[in-house]
C-alpha cells in the first residue's frame, strides 16, 4: 500500500515528525488555490486539504490540532519551490505588546526625553503596554514588501515572536513577526504611537505556525535578524526569547481582558533587537527574521 501511495504522489506521514515540532502554513498551489500545508523537512509541504483541513483558524479553534495531524497517514507532497507562501493570519486581529525586553525599554527612552519616564514606568508596571497593530487583510506575507512611511525619517523593523490564540484564549501556535515602526514619529509624542505603528504594510507575519509547543520550549528559541542593503549586511543581531520579562500567559490575559476575539487573535510579544540610533531603513533593503524553533520571514522594504 505504501508503494502504491508513493506512485500516486502521496507521502506517508513520518510519525516522529508529527508528534513534535509540527509546523503548518497557508499557501497558493499551482492552480492558484489556497491550501493549508504541513512542513516536511526544509523544502517540502504535505497538502492537508485531502484530510479536510482547509483553514488554520478552524484547526487552531478545534483545540485538537496536534491530534488531528498525528492521526493523518498519507498526504500529497509538493516542493516549496512550487507554491507561494501566504500569511497564516486569516481572519484574526493582530495586536502587539511593547517594552517587554529591557533593550526595548532603553531604546524607546532614547527616542525622546519627553516620553522616557513613561517607558521606564511601563516596563515595571503590573499592566503591560498592548496596542492594536493590524487588520488581518493588511498583514504582509513572506516575500512581499513591508513599508516605511514617507513622512518619517527614522524607520526600523522590530523582529518578534507572535503568539496565536483561539477564541478561548488558549495559546495554540507561534509564528515569526515584524512590527515595523517609525521611531521619530513615536518619539515626538507618545500620542502619535498609532501613526508610528499602524500604517500600510507595517505588519508582517509568517509563513510558518508552530503548534504543540510549550512556553518553556519557546523561551529556549533565539530570534535573529539581518538587514541587507545593496548586497551588503548593514545590521545583524540576535536575542533570546527568554529575555521577555513577562510570561506569555500574562500578556494573553491582559489582551483578553474585557475583549472578545471570536476567531482568536495574534499577539506580537515585543522586541529585544533594536538597531542603534544612527540606523534607519531605506527603500530596497531586505529584512530576514529567523526564530530558531519556527523558521524564516523575509521581506523587502518599500516607501508607502
Amino acid at each position: 500500500m505504501e508503494c502504491l501511495a508513493l506512485r500516486q504522489g502521496l507521502t506517508p506521514l513520518d510519525r516522529r515528525h508529527t508528534l513534535r515540532h509540527v509546523k503548518i502554513c497557508r499557501y497558493l498551489n499551482a492552480g492558484n488555490q489556497v491550501r493549508i500545508g504541513l512542513a516536511k523537512g526544509d523544502d517540502a509541504l504535505l497538502d492537508l486539504s485531502s484530510a479536510g483541513i482547509e483553514s488554520i483558524t478552524a484547526l487552531l479553534e478545534s483545540g485538537e490540532a496536534a491530534n488531528r495531524l498525528n492521526n493523518l497517514t498519507k498526504l500529497p507532497e509538493m516542493s516549496l519551490n512550487d507554491v507561494t507562501l501566504l500569511s497564516p493570519i486569516e481572519v484574526q486581529e493582530v495586536w502587539a505588546a511593547g517594552v517587554t525586553y529591557l533593550r526595548s525599554k532603553d531604546a524607546r527612552m532614547e527616542e525622546s526625553d519627553f516620553s522616557a519616564t513613561a517607558y521606564d514606568r511601563v516596563y515595571d508596571a503590573s499592566r503591560p503596554e498592548i496596542f492594536f497593530k493590524s487588520l488581518p487583510e493588511k498583514v504582509v506575507a513572506y516575500g512581499d514588501a513591508v513599508g516605511i512611511r514617507e513622512d518619517a525619517k527614522w524607520n526600523v523593523p522590530e523582529p518578534e515572536l507572535v503568539l496565536l490564540m483561539n477564541s478561548r484564549s488558549d495559546i495554540v501556535g507561534y509564528a515569526v513577526g515584524n512590527d515595523m515602526s517609525s521611531r521619530d514619529i513615536e518619539g515626538e509624542n507618545l500620542l502619535y504611537l498609532p501613526q508610528a505603528k499602524v500604517y500600510h504594510r507595517s505588519c508582517s507575519v509568517g509563513p510558518w505556525v508552530r503548534i504543540n509547543t510549550t512556553e518553556e520550549e519557546a523561551r529556549e528559541w533565539e530570534i535573529r535578524m539581518q538587514i541587507e542593503r545593496a548586497g551588503k549586511t548593514v545590521f545583524k543581531g540576535a536575542v533570546s526569547v527568554k529575555q521577555i520579562k513577562r510570561s506569555f500567559g500574562e500578556l494573553r490575559d491582559y489582551l483578553f481582558q474585557s475583549q472578545l476575539f471570536p476567531f482568536g487573535c495574534a499577539l506580537l510579544t515585543g522586541t529585544g533587537l533594536v538597531p542603534d540610533d544612527t540606523f534607519t531603513l531605506d527603500e530596497g533593503d531586505t529584512i530576514t527574521i529567523d526564530i530558531s524553533g519556527i523558521g524564516e520571514l523575509f521581506n523587502q522594504v518599500i516607501r508607502v
